[in-house]
């Protein structure tokens, strides 16, 4: 039998020792908790790959107590205990995860058993979990460089728990692709990945979009229809550029994360909900909750698991890899076979700053695959595209007889310049990614002659 760590809460302190006792015996390691309040403080400071729970506790209820630990991300298995337990808190306990559901008086043999086999489901799981990433689960996310393989990490690991997720980057970084390997990676992959633009849906139809409608609603209403929520059940729901929904959606949003249960709009019936968001923006929330843009309650419910994705310029070693990769679709999206980039061609393609990141690099090689005359892609073609006519690729900043002073202006305006660009001019996002105080950077930019750039 595979070894866990196992936390058994029970009000009753005979049961409490007869478990950790036959427990131990087996090999675990088991600490027990006679109520709720001493077991949120042991799952705060430790984490368990079973919890045995009771379902009535003198302060407070067990299926109370997994589902909070499911809202935070704890995706601990769970094998719930009662003596009069109602059909109610069954199905609650079900649609959280839990395992088993055991009557009192209990049978250490059967116990022990549900234990066993609640450990092999793990393990066999986590090894589909592996099999998963080792297959190609995260193909989309092309690039060898390290920080491309700490954000698979990250990913994979948040792909496991429950918890809300929310992916923030510039445009172009990818987010999309990012939540399709959180779904594909995850427990609920089987399940659908229902999507949503919030800024592409008008205004008056994003709560219908989101929740569903009963016929006769609103004007064109003709009938019922699902929203996302429910058509995501069991799944994953994604919502990209989350940062622009209305601040009015955004309270009926934040009710539905804490409820856990849609009305449809026009109808009087709730629906629970069995469903985990990765929201996605390319705004700085944090920011946008200050100016009251956004609400911190909210981003508080969204970022419980955060990823930034990198921009391109900070992965440039990636940027080889990722053309070639889109020279091959671009060629059998185009019928264009055998289509090649020269090594000098990749050079100019990674000598540039691409303020679009990868969705750029991806426009521009399809782009040269359909307007290169040759077969061969070469780097003054690039350079076409780029708009820098025939001129040589840049070789440094140094140019013989011109003052430090003047060269030094010149790679400050340069620097500041692509990165108000990358932050859509917004002082204090740029401020932070250079490390400098907000204040300087505003000095820096006045007195370097650029634009008067957005605070």
């Amino acid at each position: 039998m595979p070894r866990a760590r196992i936390l058994v809460v029970d009000d009753e302190p005979q049961i409490l020792s007869t478990l950790k006792k036959a427990l131990t015996l087996e090999g675990h390691t088991v600490d027990v908790a006679g109520g709720i309040r001493l077991a949120e403080e042991r799952l705060a400071k430790s984490g368990y790959d079973v919890l045995l729970l009771d379902v009535s506790l003198p302060d407070g209820d067990g299926v109370d107590l997994l589902e909070r630990q499911r809202e935070a991300g704890n995706q601990s298995a769970a094998i719930m205990m009662s003596g009069h337990a109602t059909i109610d808190a069954a199905v609650r306990a079900t649609r959280l995860g839990a395992i088993d559901f055991l009557e009192k008086p209990l049978s250490t043999d059967r116990l022990l058993l549900v234990v066993d086999n609640t450990l092999r489901l793990i393990r066999a799981e986590e090894d589909v979990r592996s099999l998963r990433v080792a297959t190609g689960y995260f193909d989309e996310l092309i690039g060898s460089s390290a920080v491309m393989g700490e954000l698979r990490g990250q990913i994979e690991r948040a792909a496991r728990s429950n918890a809300s997720i929310l992916v923030q980057g510039e445009r172009g970084t990818g987010k999309e692709l990012v939540a399709r390997a959180i779904h594909r990676a995850s427990p609920r992959s089987k399940g659908p990945l229902e999507k949503l633009n919030c800024a592409a849906v008008p205004r008056d139809l994003i709560e219908s979009e989101l929740f569903g409608h009963e016929a006769g609603a609103f004007t064109g209403a003709t009938k019922q229809r699902r929203g996302k929520f429910e058509r995501a059940s069991s799944g994953t729901l994604f919502l990209d550029e989350v940062g622009d929904m209305p601040l009015p959606m955004q309270a009926k949003l934040l009710r539905v994360l804490q409820e856990r249960e849609v009305q449809r709009v026009g109808g009087s019936e709730t629906f629970s909900i069995d469903v985990r968001v990765v929201a996605a923006t390319n705004r700085n929330l944090a920011e946008a909750t200050e100016t009251g843009e956004f609400r911190a309650d909210l981003f508080d419910r969204l970022n419980v698991v955060p990823l930034s994705l990198p921009p391109l310029r900070a992965r440039r070693e990636d940027i080889p890899e990722l053309a070639r990769e889109f020279l091959g679709q671009a060629s059998r999206n185009n019928d264009r076979p055998g289509v090649s980039l020269t090594d000098e061609a990749v050079q100019a393609l990674a000598q540039h700053s691409f303020p679009g990141n990868v969705r750029e690099l991806k426009n521009l090689v399809e782009r040269l695959v359909i307007l290169t005359p040759d077969d061969v892609i070469q780097a003054d073609d690039v350079r076409r595209a780029l708009g820098m006519g025939n001129a040589p690729p840049a070789r440094g900043i140094y140019r013989p007889d011109v003052p430090f002073r003047v060269l030094a202006e010149e790679a400050e305006r340069t620097i500041i310049e692509e990165a108000l660009a990358a932050h859509s001019g917004q002082m204090a996002a740029t401020a932070r990614s250079l490390g400098m105080e907000r204040s300087h950077l505003y000095k820096k930019a006045k007195a370097l002659g650029l634009r008067e750039p957005s605070s």
